[in-house]
């Protein structure tokens, strides 16, 4: 399998590096999380003219048909530069939704000015019951005429609280954990019925509890065929938890390398504390949870752009490798760091922060093992 990546995908990562860089240091990304919006809209604004928000739709719809391999260069650099803007919820949760099942209207309506950085938008598919199931889908959608009315309650939102628009996995048939029956609906955010809660959560980002009571929409607001939105809807979530396994990687690889630099420059007992053969044991260690979590993200990635039907199974694996070894690289950072490790001044606390956040979205080490499990010698 070839795992080496063409020029253009390198100018794409060398960029994203380079305005990380550039703009984007510690301090500044403080200041945006303590911003009103919790991300910076001259930020999004440079992300949309550089054309980071056009990379993963077809060129068709204005986008630069990137797929699997740029979504994890763009991610694991965001990872590196612990990027609070919302590009997961945007581009690849909700556009992955809107550039499968738009009509043409619909695509010039919605996707359109998602592409060019104009349109804030949600995909709302978690539920206070759901767990880690997007199949777990109390909300209901009831047919009245040529409308829909939505009812239910919707949970831990990403961007939910900025978003113009909100794609609404909800109910028009079957059982409340069937798969079949499940209905996907774009809506205005501020449509009558819908109120939202919005919170920071843990690592800085921003989320939203969402109240759906007699929301009237019309049948135009309906994705793809009624009843067969879950297919569609795994599949992108699927997609977001690579993406943020990618994301994982370049939080890893800052860690280990943030720590590596620390143990050569803090001196005890006379000599850095890098000479200590006990924490080069854990340093070597920590060394191979990342080389061996970016093999998987490697292989994880070129199935998942092949299409191959065992892409599922390698995110759920990847997944686990984050969960686990992932966060004992986190854990080993901080301690290594020592009590400048826990202040809130510091980055490597904030890394930490992220990597667990990560660890619960989209299913945790023990949800994504028993999927694993659940696919058998396949």
């Amino acid at each position: 399998m070839n795992f080496s990546i063409s020029d253009e995908q390198t100018m794409l990562a060398d960029s994203i590096s380079r305005c990380i860089d550039s703009d984007y240091d510690f301090d500044t990304r403080q200041k945006i999380v303590a911003s009103d919006d919790g991300y910076s809209r001259d930020m999004w604004k440079t992300f949309a003219e550089l054309g980071w928000t056009a990379v993963p739709f077809a060129e068709t719809d204005g986008g630069l048909d990137g797929g699997p391999i740029e979504m994890m260069l763009i991610m694991e650099q965001f990872g590196r530069g612990l990027v609070v803007e919302p590009y997961l919820a945007n581009i690849i949760l909700a556009g992955g939704v809107l550039k499968r099942l738009a009509t043409p209207a619909q695509r010039e309506q919605w996707l359109a000015p998602l592409i060019v950085g104009e349109l804030q938008a949600a995909l709302a598919f978690a539920e206070p019951q759901s767990r880690f199931s997007p199949n777990n889908v109390q909300t209901t959608a009831t047919e009245s005429g040529d409308a829909y009315i939505l009812n239910g309650k919707k949970t831990f939102v990403l961007n939910g609280g900025n978003a113009d628009v909100l794609i609404i996995p909800a109910r028009t048939s079957g059982s409340s954990t069937e798969t079949a029956g499940i209905s996907l609906f774009c809506i205005a955010a501020d449509t009558p019925g819908i109120s939202r809660q919005r919170y920071p959560t843990v690592d800085g980002s921003q989320a939203a509890d969402i109240a759906l009571v007699d929301v009237n929409v019309s049948s135009d607001s309906l994705l793809g065929n009624a009843n067969d939105g879950y297919p569609i809807l795994q599949t992108v979530v699927d997609e977001a938890t690579l993406a943020v396994c990618a994301e994982a990687m370049g939080v890893m690889q800052t860690l280990q390398d943030k720590t590596v630099e620390y143990t050569k420059n803090r001196v005890q007992f006379g000599v850095p504390i890098s000479s200590f053969q006990a924490l080069q044991h854990r340093m070597v260690d920590t060394l191979m949870i990342c080389e061996q979590s970016r093999s998987l993200l490697y292989w994880s990635v070129m199935l998942n752009n092949s299409s191959d039907p065992k892409a599922a199974k390698a995110i759920s694996a990847l997944k686990y490798q984050i969960g686990t070894a992932g966060i004992k690289l986190a854990e080993e950072a901080v301690q290594l760091h020592g009590g400048m490790g826990m202040t809130w001044e510091m980055d490597i606390g904030h890394y930490f922060k992220r990597m667990t956040a990560i660890n619960i979205l989209f299913g945790n080490a023990d949800h994504h093992l028993d999927r694993y499990i659940s696919y058998g010698q396949s």
